[in-house]
């Protein structure tokens, strides 16, 4: 998500500062369409939380992390409830040895106030003592590890189709041999090549994104109780147990982190 006030052209404009740094601050939710720039782009927030999707999977981003989107690549994004956040674009010959896959990363305390610094830089050439903070955020950006997709999508069209009917529906019951009938694809077949291409079981990869949904729900103020009765939990009680299993807080308590100081932890997620 870029700040309003930053002019698109200029993100795409041959030549111009190493990075071009914007934030925002949003008090309802915004999103974009799928598209791409010259320039590498990593979004984070520091208040909120933010979905961001390539093709190989899709991220659910609390504010312990970031999203690294190479040049040229075709991705989207939409922000849930208030959102404070940021995106750094990083000239195309600067990219040259950052991440050249999609990624997740942890952000570091030294990142994100060099980040918010540099939000505040006019536009043009950049000085001595920016140029040197420019370098500690590449380094950051370089260096900090990479995690893989909140929700990684499998590559084989079959798969693919029903990976994305889930993601748009995650409380769609139907089993593993009904979804096989649907997508025209072995029951057997389905099982082996989705742990395969994603690394997770059709069952847990189904409960990933039940739980990323979740978050997202949580983020727009939806109650607990609707959550859960909307993903397909039998009762509320399993749905907050399970979350609390994964995320180490209720939802309600991780609904009060993430409106106070971003998401807090790990898991599917990340």
């Amino acid at each position: 998500m870029a700040d309003e006030n930053l002019d698109p052209a200029l993100i795409d404009r041959p030549g111009g500062p190493v990075l071009i740094v914007a934030a925002a601050n949003q008090r309802t939710p915004r999103s974009s369409v799928p598209h791409h720039h010259c320039r590498g782009q990593l979004f984070g927030s520091t208040r909120g939380l933010l979905t961001i999707g390539v093709d190989e999977g899709v991220w659910v981003v609390p504010a312990t992390h970031a999203v690294w989107v190479p040049p040229h690549r075709v991705h989207w994004a939409r922000s849930h409830g208030p959102f404070h956040g940021y995106a750094i674009y990083v000239a195309e010959p600067d990219c040259a040895d950052l991440p050249s896959a999609p990624c997740s990363i942890r952000i570091s305390g030294l990142l994100r106030e060099a980040t918010l610094r540099a939000a505040r830089w006019p536009d043009g050439p950049l000085d001595p003592p920016a140029a040197r903070l420019a370098g500690v955020i590449l380094d950051e950006i370089r260096t900090l590890p990479a995690d893989p997709p909140g929700l990684p999508l499998p590559r084989d069209a079959r798969l693919l189709r029903i990976a994305r009917a889930l993601a748009d529906d995650p409380a769609d019951g139907r089993g593993l041999d009904d979804w096989a009938r649907w997508g025209a694809i072995s029951a057997r077949s389905l099982s082996r090549r989705f742990v395969l291409e994603t690394g997770l079981t059709f069952s847990a990869w189904r409960q990933r994104a039940r739980l990323m949904r979740a978050l997202e729900l949580l983020a727009d103020e939806v109650p607990v109780t609707r959550i859960a009765l909307d993903l397909g939990y039998s009762t509320p009680s399993t749905f907050i147990g399970l979350f609390r299993r994964t995320f180490g807080a209720t939802p309600a308590a991780y609904r009060q982190r993430l409106g106070a100081h971003g998401a807090p932890g790990d898991g599917p997620a990340g």
